[in-house]
């Protein structure tokens, strides 16, 4: 049970991360998205950094959690982040959340546990994965971000927000398995750790999965951003886990079941990331920018 329960406080500890992330990138330019000028701007906002702390702080929650369990049941539970933040916006700008939001988180959390306990996931193991299963792992991971980075570069308006979310999660899936590879070595030493491949590799593949992170809140509103940022990562998790780390789960009907767990789980989340207490937040650099666009001059939507 602490597997879990270091996997759902990892949740709440990005959801609080979300949430002072978004506060100070949404404030910047679209035009510096997927550009370095908007992490070096970043850098000069204070929230900024408690967004950092917050996520250092999930890290290691997730790390441990990682070293005491399946990877394919830590990282579902981390999609619990969504209605952390929810819950979080609430707290922090005096919003109540209404029957929508507490009615999809609810369905949310049955549909993970229901997930959970139809694949009924064993151990797997790290340290039994050859070297080529790492390359082929890896190698579709890397192409799969890379597809999305060019496809995001293409794209504009809700949809650049829509692939960068799905591309970073994608990310966050890909370092999650590193982190699961480095922690095999604790039980070699803290030197087999910092020797391991793994971890800077995982070092690598986070700083970039950070980058998409801010390009992606920057790219648009939380509605069109966070379902793919929130199922991409737990997909990617559960195919690493059972096609790299060999962890068994059920199959025949329980497949079926968790089939219908996911589709509830995806159906909760498309709910709750249009709930005005998110997309007010993810929005409220295009609403800013309404009143100086009518005073310039420019037609509203409706004029036109």
């Amino acid at each position: 049970m602490l597997s879990p329960l270091l996997a759902v406080l990892a949740a709440v500890a990005n959801a609080l991360a979300s949430a002072l992330q978004r506060k100070a990138a949404r404030r910047e330019p679209a035009e510096e998205n997927l550009s370095l000028r908007l992490v070096w701007h970043l850098l000069h906002r204070p929230v900024w950094f408690g967004g950092v702390a917050s996520i250092i702080a999930g890290f290691l929650l997730q790390a441990v959690a990682l070293g005491n369990g399946q990877l394919s049941v830590v990282q579902p539970l981390l999609a619990l982040e969504l209605p952390a933040a929810l819950i979080l916006s609430g707290f922090f700008f005096g919003s109540r959340l209404g029957r929508r939001e507490w009615g999809a988180s609810a369905v949310m959390a049955v549909g993970l546990a229901g997930l959970l306990i139809a694949l009924g996931p064993s151990s797997g193991s790290t340290s039994s994965v050859t070297w080529w299963e790492w390359v082929i792992g890896c190698g579709a991971n890397l192409m799969l971000i890379a597809a999305g980075v060019l496809w995001g570069r293409r794209a504009s308006g809700a949809r650049r927000a829509a692939v960068l979310g799905a591309t970073t999660g994608c990310a966050f899936g890909l370092t999650a398995a590193l982190m699961k590879g480095m922690t095999n070595r604790f039980s070699q030493g803290l030197i087999s750790v910092f020797t391991s491949w793994q971890l800077w590799a995982m070092i690598i593949v986070g700083a970039g999965a950070m980058f998409l992170l801010q390009s992606a809140m920057n790219a648009g509103r939380l509605l069109a951003t966070q379902p793919g940022l929130t199922m991409a990562d737990p997909v990617v998790a559960i195919l690493w886990g059972v096609l790299i780390f060999h962890e068994q789960v059920r199959g025949g009907l329980f497949i079926l079941l968790a089939v219908l767990a996911a589709a509830a789980v995806a159906t909760a989340v498309m709910v709750l990331s249009r709930s005005p207490l998110l997309s007010a937040e993810g929005g409220e650099r295009e609403d800013d920018e309404a009143p100086s666009r009518e005073a310039a001059g420019s037609p509203s939507r409706d004029q036109a």
